[in-house]
């Protein structure tokens, strides 16, 4: 039976967590040993001091993981993990703290590395995609794409030329491509300096292009798709963040959006990559 780290890896305030690894989205030794100490300082180790944390850590990110990956309410949580309140309570506290993001990001420069690259990017694609929600999600949070015909939410999203995500903003979905696209790229520019070219569809032609080399001097190419294509064809560039937009969508949380707030779906995108990015540097070879 596997069992867990011992204390300094997990801060499991008890001496041995058996919890079996039972389920698809459970975390493999090799996944832990990359997410555990990427994780916050629990408070009974900082100076300001706290109460020792009484479930270990690991089941807890395992609940989460099985959250994002089958799609359940919190409250279903299986018995075998920690009480839900609790799993909830730590992964609300961590997207507050900004942990998640951090988390997200130690990932991504660990899994450009082991792909030879550099560990900040120079590049970045951008796109949207359209998502139903559900009947808990507030009006004023939601719109209609008259595009795709879709009333809910809408994620536009920056990733790297390798489709490793950078950025992430959620707006209803009425919300256009080109307007959405100025906060994304402020966002993006403020946290990756580096990033100098961002590509782009069609439908952030406009003046968007003017606004991003002026402000934020960072150029966008607009890869436009031929008048005369009537078939399906790979264009390039954009099926970089198209094959994203996939990955995210292949977890059941993801695939509707159940959030009442804009900035926990965020926050389940991030769990989403995550967990492919774990997943791929703890794969053998």
């Amino acid at each position: 039976m596997p069992v867990c780290p011992a204390a300094p890896a997990c801060a499991c305030a008890r001496p041995g967590c058996r919890r079996p690894r039972r389920y698809p989205s459970d975390t493999s030794d090799a996944e832990w040993a990359l997410i555990g100490p990427l994780l916050p300082v629990p408070a009974c180790q900082t100076p300001v001091g706290g109460r020792p944390e009484t479930n270990c850590r690991r089941a807890v990110v395992d609940a989460i993981r099985y959250v994002v990956h089958n799609g359940c309410v919190w409250r279903a949580v299986p018995a075998d993990f920690p009480p839900w309140r609790t799993v909830y309570g730590l992964y609300q506290r961590w997207n507050t703290r900004g942990a998640t993001v951090a988390l997200h990001d130690a990932l991504r420069a660990q899994t450009r590395r082991a792909a030879g690259r550099n560990a900040e990017p120079t590049a970045a694609v951008i796109d949207s995609q359209s998502v139903r929600t559900a009947p808990t999600v507030a009006r004023a949070s939601r719109g209609w794409d008259n595009a795709k015909k879709v009333n809910g939410r809408k994620r536009h999203i920056a990733v790297d030329t390798s489709g490793l995500l950078l950025e992430v903003l959620v707006t209803p979905a009425s919300t256009q491509d080109r307007d959405a696209a100025r906060p994304l790229l402020f966002n993006l520019h403020r946290a990756r300096r580096k990033v100098r070219l961002a590509w782009a569809d069609g439908g952030y032609a406009g003046k968007l292009l003017p606004w991003s080399a002026t402000w934020l001097k960072l150029t966008v190419q607009i890869v436009k798709r031929p008048d005369d294509l009537h078939t399906f064809q790979v264009l390039p560039r954009r099926w970089v963040v198209e094959r994203t937009l996939a990955w995210i969508t292949s977890y059941r949380r993801c695939a509707r959006d159940y959030e009442r707030l804009p900035a926990h779906h965020e926050a389940t995108i991030y769990w989403a990559v995550i967990i492919l990015m774990a997943r791929r540097l703890a794969r053998p070879g």
